[in-house]
């Protein structure tokens, strides 16, 4: 997109929680949650751009929160960095299997697969 394109399309609207997330965190509260709350709206607004940022800070902030890892790695796979997405997929792996949760190891096992493949890494 050329600045002028991104100058004339209006941006997209936010929702109503992405912008009482966004209230909160302006006021001093901070967490991983709410950061992961803020990218994760993102992401449903497919905003994949704006979602990168505040994921990374819930990974950074809390390297155990299996579901920020699992948005964090599509986050950025949607943004073309498809071996920072592995990479992010693999730890998320590691923390789902040694947390249990069998589910969503399972689907990252299943994303970071196809993007070695797509890579030629697997």
């Amino acid at each position: 997109m050329t600045t002028s394109d991104s100058a004339s399309a209006p941006p997209p609207a936010k929702s109503a929680a992405l912008a009482s997330f966004e209230r909160m965190l302006a006021s001093g509260k901070d967490s991983a949650l709410l950061r992961f709350s803020i990218g994760n709206e993102y992401a449903k607004a497919n905003d994949w751009p704006s979602a990168v940022e505040p994921l990374a800070k819930a990974v950074a902030m809390d390297p155990q929160f299996t579901a920020a890892w699992k948005v964090y790695a599509r986050a950025l796979q949607e943004n073309g960095r498809p071996r920072e997405a592995l990479a992010a997929y693999r730890t998320g792996i590691d923390v789902a299997a040694r947390k249990g949760d069998r589910q969503a190891e399972k689907e990252m096992q299943v994303f970071a697969r196809r993007i070695e493949r797509a890579l030629g890494d697997g």
